[in-house]
């Protein structure tokens, strides 16, 4: 696993504390991760190209978006996953994302026993994150 990868994941962990404190998550983080992406791949420190970091943003933004309308993402959960496009291209994005919808149903196991019928869902993006950073290929080659 390449160590610049922790970079967006510190930042998830951030605005998961963010998300359980308050409900709701800093535009600042989508954007950092977004930039550090952008910087990452400008340096040569990641190996993602920048037609793959665009339309990871965007495959990121097609999936998530009928999620918000539908009521099941809030607007930072779009963000942020549209920005982890730019970090992991679009194929490999869509292994992260059914890690992450792993994660959440996890989460709303733990919400449901606790008679809650929401939860803050950046935890789960997180998770699913750190997960599929360990194991990039088990979803999807590579």
């Amino acid at each position: 696993m390449n160590p610049v990868v922790w970079l967006p994941i510190f930042l998830l962990l951030v605005a998961s504390v963010q998300d359980l404190r308050t409900r709701e998550v800093s535009d600042s983080f989508s954007i950092a991760i977004l930039l550090s992406a952008v910087m990452s791949i400008a340096a040569g420190w990641w190996q993602l190209s920048w037609l793959a970091a665009c339309l990871g943003v965007m495959v990121g933004l097609l999936v998530t978006a009928p999620l918000f309308f539908l009521g099941g993402f809030g607007g930072a959960d779009i963000k942020l996953v549209s920005a982890l496009g730019a970090w992991f291209g679009p194929i490999s994005l869509l292994g992260l994302l059914v890690w992450i919808a792993i994660a959440g149903g996890v989460f709303a196991l733990i919400a449901k026993g606790r008679d809650r019928k929401d939860f803050a869902y950046v935890p789960a993006i997180t998770v699913g994150t750190m997960i599929h950073a360990w194991w990039p290929a088990v979803l999807v080659g590579g």
